[in-house]
C-alpha cells in the first residue's frame, strides 16, 4: 500500500522551493541591473542641440514685467539691462 505524505509537508517542499527561487531571481536581477549600471557611463552623452542667442527685446520685456510687477528695483533692472544691452 502506497504511504500519502502529508499536506503539511508538500506545502513546505513548495514554500522551499518557491522561496528559493525568489531569492535567485532576486539576486540575478540585481546583478543585471548592477552591469547596467555599469555600463551605462562608459556611453557617450548625447550633446545638446545648440540654442540660438536669446532675443535681446524679449529679454527687456520680461525684465521690464518683472520690474512692474515689484520682483525686481530699479537698480537690479538697469543692471540687467545694462548686462543685456552690453
Amino acid at each position: 500500500m502506497m504511504r500519502r505524505r502529508p499536506i503539511a509537508r508538500a506545502a513546505v517542499r513548495t514554500t522551499a522551493v518557491v522561496g528559493t527561487a525568489a531569492v535567485v531571481g532576486g539576486h540575478m536581477a540585481n546583478k543585471q541591473a548592477a552591469q547596467a549600471q555599469q555600463a551605462a557611463p562608459e556611453a557617450a552623452p548625447a550633446p545638446e542641440p545648440a540654442t540660438a542667442a536669446p532675443d535681446p527685446i524679449e529679454q527687456l520685456t520680461q525684465l521690464a514685467a518683472l520690474k512692474d510687477s515689484g520682483a525686481l528695483t530699479e537698480a537690479e533692472f538697469e543692471a540687467q539691462k545694462a548686462k543685456i544691452l552690453g
